[in-house]
């Protein structure tokens, strides 16, 4: 498994965002077979859903928290969601930010 994104979700801020970074050279290195346009597809369909973009069907008129349970279940074969963790934050677009550097580089 390679990390590709982050999704943060803090309830008390309403905020909930998706920010990603694919290296498709890398990715195509370590899985010559992969569809990468496949897997920057879904993941413009996790900012669509965090962002409730009409456009991602009807799960973008849920509630946030509802909408961030939706993107925790896994169901592709493509992506698929890493472990939930907890933590506290002052500034959720920052820690967004630097989760991303962190995870995915």
């Amino acid at each position: 498994f390679v990390n590709v994104g982050v999704v943060l979700y803090c309830e008390e801020a309403g905020f909930l965002q998706a920010a990603w970074s694919v290296d498709r050279e890398r990715l195509g290195s370590l899985f010559p077979r992969l569809d990468i346009d496949a897997v920057c597809e879904g993941l413009e369909f996790v900012r669509g859903v965090c962002g409730g973009d009409d456009g991602v069907g009807a799960v973008a008129g849920e509630p946030a928290g509802t909408r961030f349970g939706f993107l925790k279940a896994p169901r592709s074969t493509v992506l698929q969601p890493g472990p939930v963790h907890g933590g506290l934050t002052t500034d959720p677009a920052r820690q967004l930010e630097h989760l991303l550097e962190q995870f995915v580089g």
